[in-house]
């Protein structure tokens, strides 16, 4: 695992800065910004990010987050910003001195900011995104050209303003950052997590107020995220530039909708960086940073370099932790992924072919475990989106499935992947169900992803064989001749997380899963053959 390494300098010379600045929306209300400049003469494009943690927090502060983080297990690697960046925000130390004005934005009713503060991504924050997006555009030392940047909040909130489409914003690097609230984070297929939402709405929307039972009722009531969404933009409204970073290592949190964005926003120019590693380090790292600068400088300053011909997908694939690949392709999903089945057997094991005997596989729903192995013959890659069908049965009316994917070498260890926040004990994929939330959303579900209605339960009779489908959200792994790809299946967290966790679950008994024929119960893998040359 990486060593924890977070070093602050001061703020170069030949930079102005501005600080608390009002930004008047539509409705009156004003949002505090700071504003870093080229102390020379001239118009720049512009750099926005809009942050919930505070403009103006102490560097100091943020380093010390990092380091709770890798006190608990897990790592943020090496990183090394100016002493005025805010949490998860681009570095004016590193912006400035290329020829673009950043501003630092407080959302409303945070910080120095004015107005409510109002539910996270609200229309009324993604208005008054909008309307300092606008302003940025107009003043007299900007271009008219906006980009935005930043780090999962400051991600997220992207999105939501592009799918708004201000005239004067031009470019979105969104790097990892959810889309859907309820599919992508709070509700993984029906489930409630429940220890990283508190952190979340501790430190936003109930930052100094009583997080209680009564506000977290509301926060997990399907119709009320429901509302909230469909009272935003769809991400099918963005058709500008993006630069968008996802991360297998993210899962439970970003990783979800990173992807999903790519594949689903209308953009014509848009390019996926995908890594496999740690959040903040890889944003601020060397190639980070080159691909952004190159990205805004295209589009944002009309400098003519090489990013039309980039090609559209970085692709890391990953070996152990700390070793892996990279290639370039132009599409994700891959167009040339093989999807294979790997069927359930009874005896623990999977393997192409189906079996011709009926049998089950039945384990404690609270604390019991299913596994099942598949060794591989040859070296193999599986990137891409995996599915698991099951057919199932409970000793009562619901129950919850937690799916999890391990990597084990030729010499019978398990290998460890980053998980979110740098936590260097996690497995190659997830998945999540709640059985009584599998009904499919017909029209968005795909053969190799299942997509939810999450329209109401959908109880079973105790001892009915019923049959499911658990989405597994996107990774990269290379599996060499004699590594084992195991499927874990229990009805509780399963890789012991500090920061996301499952405790309103609904397992009561036992609970089977069935193969053989009539139930084809299987895994279906995304395997990639060699690039043509």
């Amino acid at each position: 695992m990486r060593n924890f390494l977070f070093e602050v300098f001061p703020l170069p010379e030949g930079i102005v800065v501005e600080k608390d600045v009002l930004l008047e929306g539509r409705d009156g209300n004003k949002l505090a910004a700071n504003v870093y400049r080229p102390d020379t003469a001239g118009r720049f494009p512009v750099i926005m990010a809009l942050t919930p943690y505070g403009k103006d927090q102490k560097t100091e502060t943020y380093g010390l987050i990092m380091r709770s983080i890798y006190e608990h297990a897990a790592s943020v690697g090496r990183i090394k910003v100016s002493e005025n960046t805010p949490f998860e925000a681009p570095d004016p130390a590193f912006w400035v001195p290329l020829g673009y004005v950043l501003i630092h934005v407080d959302v409303r009713g945070y910080g120095k900011s004015g107005g409510e503060r109002v539910c996270p991504f609200s229309k009324a924050e993604v208005e008054g995104y909008f309307d300092a997006i606008e302003w940025a555009g107009r003043q007299e030392w900007s271009n008219g050209n906006v980009g935005l940047n930043g780090v999962s909040y400051l991600a997220i909130s992207q999105y939501h303003a592009a799918a708004a489409q201000p005239p004067h914003l031009k470019a979105i690097s969104p790097w990892e950052g959810w889309f859907d609230t309820y599919r992508d984070t709070r509700f993984p297929g029906g489930i409630p997590e429940t220890n990283f939402q508190r952190i979340f709405l501790s430190r936003t929307i109930y930052a100094g107020k009583r997080l209680d039972e009564a506000a977290l009722a509301e926060i997990f009531d399907p119709v009320a995220n429901q509302r909230i969404i469909n009272d935003l933009p769809p991400f099918e409204n963005i058709t500008l530039p993006a630069l968008i970073c996802g991360a297998w290592s993210d899962q439970g949190l970003h990783s979800r909708g990173c992807f999903e964005t790519y594949r689903r926003i209308a953009s014509k120019d848009k390019w996926l960086y995908t890594h496999g590693r740690l959040k903040w380090e890889e944003y601020y790292s060397e190639e980070g940073l080159q691909i952004q600068k190159k990205f805004f400088d295209y589009f944002l300053k009309g400098v003519e370099n090489d990013m039309m011909s980039t090609p559209k997908v970085r692709i890391e694939v990953r070996k152990t932790m700390d070793r892996f690949s990279v290639r370039y392709e132009n599409e994700w999903p891959l167009s040339r992924t093989d999807y294979r089945p790997l069927y359930l057997h009874a005896d623990g094991t999977m393997s192409p072919r189906k079996s011709n005997r009926a049998g089950k596989v039945t384990y404690q729903s609270v604390f019991g475990t299913a596994l099942f192995d598949f060794t591989f013959g040859e070296e193999t890659e599986l990137t891409g989106h995996m599915k698991l069908k099951l057919w199932v049965s409970t000793e009562h009316e619901d129950m919850d499935l937690i799916v999890g994917l391990v990597k084990i070498n030729a010499q019978g260890e398990e290998v460890c992947f980053y998980g979110m926040d740098g936590f260097a004990r996690d497995m190659v994929a997830r998945g999540w169900l709640r059985l009584s939330q599998r009904e499919l959303d017909e029209e968005k579900s795909l053969p190799w992803q299942p997509v939810l209605k999450h329209c109401g339960e959908k109880k079973v009779k105790p001892g009915e064989i019923t049959a499911c489908e658990i989405e597994i959200l996107p990774s990269s792994t290379l599996f060499g001749k004699g590594d084992t790809l195991r499927l874990v299946i229990m009805g509780r967290d399963m890789i012991g997380h500090p920061r996301i966790g499952y405790t309103r679950l609904v397992n009561k008994g036992l609970l089977s899963i069935y193969s053989g024929p009539g139930h084809d119960s299987h895994l279906l893998i995304p395997l990639i053959p060699p690039k043509p040359q």
